[in-house]
């Protein structure tokens, strides 16, 4: 069970932290990642970091978002600045049992937060 907080809204330039707290089979899991989707658009890709805390970062944030884990209090954090209205979209935390940075890598997904940006 993953569960988002943090959306809202913003304008251009400000910044948002998203969180996932993530609760039952924490042991297995292998990757924890954010994805987003666009109006219209696919779900992409964000940030991921795996078991041996190595992060990726899609092209379009890096730079702007940092991932990060609080593995104690198991939660999963996003941090974005410097936000754009492309970046507007819902955020999804999902958590890999296999390992993998794909969408199709990840089996269990939270419900999304809402992240506006506006001009």
């Amino acid at each position: 069970h993953l569960a988002e907080s943090g959306g809202g809204s913003v304008q251009t330039g400000g910044s948002l932290t998203l969180s996932c707290e993530v609760r039952g089979y924490v042991s297995g899991i292998h990757c924890l990642g954010w994805f987003r989707q666009g109006l219209g658009k696919g779900r992409e890709a964000v940030a991921a970091i795996d078991s041996d805390e190595s992060t990726m970062y899609a092209d379009s944030v890096k730079g702007r978002f940092t991932i990060s884990q609080d593995i104690p209090n198991n939660t999963l954090y996003l941090e974005m600045s410097d936000l754009k209205p492309e970046d507007s979209a819902i955020y999804y935390c999902a958590a890999g049992l296999r390992g993998g940075w794909d969408v199709d890598d990840f089996d269990m997904w939270g419900q999304g937060a809402q992240v506006t940006v506006s001009s």
